[in-house]
């Protein structure tokens, strides 16, 4: 299953982060997950919300451009070489990896955000092969 990712454009500068997250906030949404990559002069803030195009509208409101891209959230076992054997297996099915990140959830499971260039044919690989595609309903506890 495809979850959507929020990612924002933000300029490197104090407080832009800080608004973000008080914005979701005052809105009432939580941030499961999120990453940060910089720039020289900006950054992009990526983040998985359970109410995405709620957030998307919030951000928009107060003229905060968000994109929506597809990703693929992966469980892996939290011991050395969990992720190194879900990375084998998408080598062997020939997938580019454009960005990925990571995080454990308190129940102490292990979950690896991927975004590749084709998902959906991905996605029926690796489940054909055995890996655990975290679905929406795991990830929020809906």
């Amino acid at each position: 299953m495809k979850l959507k990712q929020l990612s924002l454009f933000l300029e490197n500068k104090p407080g832009n982060v800080r608004q973000v997250c008080r914005t979701l906030a005052d809105a009432g949404i939580n941030i499961e997950t999120l990453t940060l990559a910089d720039a020289s002069q900006y950054g992009i803030l990526r983040l998985l919300v359970k109410d995405w195009d709620r957030a998307k509208d919030v951000f928009e409101k107060c003229g905060i451009a968000a994109h929506i891209s597809d990703v693929v959230a992966v469980a892996i076992d939290h011991q050395p070489g969990g992720l190194a054997n879900v990375l084998d297996v998408l080598d062997e099915v020939g997938t580019n990896i454009e960005y990925m990140y990571g995080f454990v959830q308190p129940t102490g499971n292990a979950v690896i955000v991927f975004r590749f260039s084709e998902p959906d044919e991905v996605l029926e690989r690796i489940q054909e092969k055995g890996v655990h595609v975290v679905s929406r309903q795991e990830l929020f506890g809906e």
